[in-house]
């Protein structure tokens, strides 16, 4: 590990825990009304983004990758530019606390805000264009200026070379890939709603069906005590009936013994 690397990762993990450092949550509480602050704070750190995003590109071997990711520069850098009106009117408000020479010098940073957007590398070509330079011009001569194809645009000039072809054929993978990609995502965000939608239903019916479930469990509950009521009265009736059998059965066994004794006595006389 180089010490770039160690540096580099002292400041990732500082930054991590930048949040629990009282001294600068107690300077970011005295900000924290001001918008021009947070705003600005917002902008140092997308530049400071978007240049390591630069340093990164000068690294990366993949032309497909690099091509993307200066796209993505580009687009932070169109994106902080349509934002510096808003900061150039939050510039020149008053804000409690701050001084005069304070304010001027948010004006200067301000000011200097479009060329440090403008000096993020996003492997277009830099510098001023100029029309003039391919016309001759009629006060000094350029003679330092060479062509490498000593003046001779054919059509052999432009063919494609092999690299160019398969970068092409890279790049062309690429799209297909990320197209086949958010297809796919489209089809599991179109299931999902699906799904999402059949549980919206399922849950309102549910709620529909507790009413009648409520009903049935109460006419349960009804019938279910009405059958214990039967069930008693039943148990009464069955036990009356069981009380005068027995009744006539005595009565007819006291019959039979008197008789028996009656044909003994009648014996024995």
């Amino acid at each position: 590990m180089t010490v770039i690397d160690i540096l580099t990762r002292v400041d990732t993990i500082c930054k991590k825990y930048d949040k629990y450092d009282v001294d600068k949550q107690r300077e970011a509480n005295i900000s924290g009304d001001d918008a021009f602050a947070r705003l600005y704070g917002a902008f140092e750190t997308q530049i400071e983004t978007a240049l390591e995003k630069a340093e990164l590109v000068t690294k990366e071997k993949n032309r497909a990758s690099a091509v993307a990711m200066n796209a993505e520069i580009r687009r932070t850098k169109a994106r902080l530019a349509e934002e510096v009106p808003k900061l150039q009117r939050l510039a020149v408000k008053r804000v409690k606390g701050l001084t005069t020479e304070e304010l001027a010098a948010r004006n200067d940073l301000v000011l200097a805000l479009p060329a440090r957007i403008e000096a993020i590398p996003d492997g277009t070509a830099g510098g001023p264009k100029s029309t003039s330079a391919w016309a001759p011009s009629t006060t000094t001569s350029r003679p330092d200026i060479k062509f490498d194809s000593d003046g001779r645009f054919d059509d052999d000039y432009f063919q494609e070379s092999n690299e160019s072809s398969q970068f092409r054929q890279e790049f062309e993978m690429r799209r297909i890939k990320q197209a086949s990609g958010d297809q796919g995502l489209d089809m599991i965000s179109e299931g999902l709603d699906a799904l999402k939608n059949m549980a919206s239903d399922m849950n309102e019916e549910l709620d529909r069906q507790v009413p009648l479930m409520d009903e049935i469990d109460s006419k349960v509950d009804r019938a279910t005590s009405d059958l214990k009521n039967t069930n008693v009265r039943l148990k009464d009736t069955v036990n009356q009936l069981r009380s005068s059998r027995n009744f006539c059965i005595d009565i007819v066994l006291l019959c039979i013994v008197l008789g028996i004794a009656a044909y003994l006595y009648n014996v024995l006389k």
